[in-house]
């Protein structure tokens, strides 16, 4: 590879954050534009969606993206140049050695160095986006009625999700060191293997001990509809071996079912929120804006059928996949490049000094940059793609009616905008959107009655 100046890297990656961030900005500038200028329920939803609560989603809407422009002004760019013109990734590297001399480890030792410098970084990013954290969920979210946490509740889920984090990311890192250092001139490959194992790992264990620190889940209880969605998994024979409802009311009032398992044991989740009236057959445990939000059992069973469809299609395997070759080429190019001096001279570093892991950081978040933002755009395309498909699979089991409505209860219960800017929603969206989604069930009604 031809050798350029460390200054010459350097000010390329600021180019790339800049350039990266200008383009998100232009795109939510015009969503921006739309929420201040769409001011009449469309057409399709004036039976079902009243002027105060389209008011109500289009303020909602407009704080979220003026929220997110302002964050990423501040901490993907200002903040983010800043650090990589004063070398902050250098400076943590020479703490995280400090701290082992002091401990009077070996220092020399990269693995341990490494895992140090993990941690270090991971408080300094909680730090970093607590603000923003706290500002979204206390004011926000907590503005537009969403909000359910208490100020002790969030904090310790911040404990939790640091501990549970640094538990993980640390061995992990230190078996990537390992396998870089020991794996020879193809140590890509192995390092592609381990990482495609310890995501199928995660995605085994994480809902099983991981989640339940955060949430409870109970079992869903015995009645119409739970009978309902076994029969429904039975009659696609989808190996349901729990179903769950999880306290998501406890956070927010936002809603979401999904299910998750590998090969023959899958679980069905089913947050609170999404039941009618959180499920509970009595009102006056609920406060008014709690009263009639949620989805009625045929609706959930509409949502569900959607859900089992991802299945039934394979989309979760093909989505798998195709991450595990994006996985490999990514490490290809890792593995070609890591060795690049001026990267790790651009980082901060003296020369002679490159880190695995900072090597690792450099390529796939900078280099690889732009390869990112088009297999992004691509998986989101693809993403909408399958909604699309799983909407129909729904609808070919005769949820028709169903679907339709629950998508827009949960439209309506989580202050949805209905209206949005083509480009915004085209680069943005990995579900079309509430009008695209009702519109493509109605084509298919009128497909059917042709045929």
């Amino acid at each position: 590879m031809a050798s350029v100046d460390a200054d010459t890297v350097l000010y390329s990656i600021l180019a790339l954050v800049i350039i990266e961030n200008a383009v998100e900005i232009y795109i939510s500038l015009r969503q921006v534009k739309v929420y201040r200028n769409a001011l009449k329920v469309p057409v399709e939803l004036t039976s079902h969606m009243t002027e105060e609560t389209f008011h109500k989603a289009r303020k909602y809407g407009l704080d979220q993206e003026n929220f997110g422009i302002f964050k990423a002004v501040l901490m993907d760019v200002a903040l983010l140049c800043l650090e990589l013109h004063i070398g902050l990734i250098a400076v943590i590297w020479k703490i995280s050695v400090n701290v082992l001399n002091h401990l009077e480890w070996d220092a020399s030792n990269e693995i341990l160095v490494s895992c140090v410098f993990v941690v270090i970084s991971n408080v300094i990013s909680t730090f970093k986006s607590l603000p923003f954290k706290i500002y979204k969920i206390f004011v926000l979210e907590e503005t537009h009625g969403f909000n359910k946490q208490t100020a002790g509740f969030f904090a310790w889920d911040q404990v939790k999700g640091f501990l549970v984090t640094q538990v993980l990311m640390v061995p992990i890192t230190a078996a990537l060191i390992f396998i870089v250092q020991r794996g020879g001139d193809n140590f890509f490959i192995w390092l592609w293997l381990f990482t495609g194992m310890v995501s199928l790992v995660l995605l085994t264990l994480y809902p099983i001990f991981i989640a339940p620190l955060f949430d409870t889940y109970t079992p869903l209880e015995k009645g119409p509809l739970r009978q309902s969605i076994e029969d429904l998994a039975a009659s696609l024979k989808f190996p349901l071996t729990k179903l769950f409802v999880v306290d998501g009311s406890k956070r927010s009032s936002h809603s979401n079912a999904y299910f998750y398992g590998l090969w023959n044991s899958k679980r069905i989740v089913l947050f609170d929120t999404l039941l009618l009236n959180k499920g509970k057959p009595d009102a006056s445990e609920l406060s008014d804006d709690e009263k009639g939000k949620g989805c009625t059992n045929e609706e959930v069973l509409a949502v569900l059928g959607h859900e089992l469809g991802h299945w039934k299609l394979g989309h979760v395997t093909k989505n798998i996949v195709i991450m595990q070759v994006h996985l490999f080429l990514m490490f290809l190019v890792f593995g070609y490049l890591f060795k690049y001096a001026p990267f790790y001279v651009a980082m901060g570093f003296e020369p002679g000094t490159r880190p695995i892991l900072v090597g690792l950081l450099v390529v796939f978040t900078y280099v690889l940059a732009p390869y990112n933002a088009i297999i992004n755009f691509a998986m989101t395309i693809l993403s909408r793609l399958f909604e699309y498909q799983a909407d129909e699979f729904a609808f070919k089991l005769g949820f028709a009616e169903q679907l339709g409505r629950a998508l827009i209860k949960l439209n309506l219960d989580n202050l949805g905008f209905p209206v949005y800017d083509w480009l915004y929603s085209t680069w943005n969206h990995s579900h079309p959107t509430l009008l695209q989604r009702l519109n493509r069930l109605q084509e298919l009604k009128e497909s059917k009655k042709l045929n």
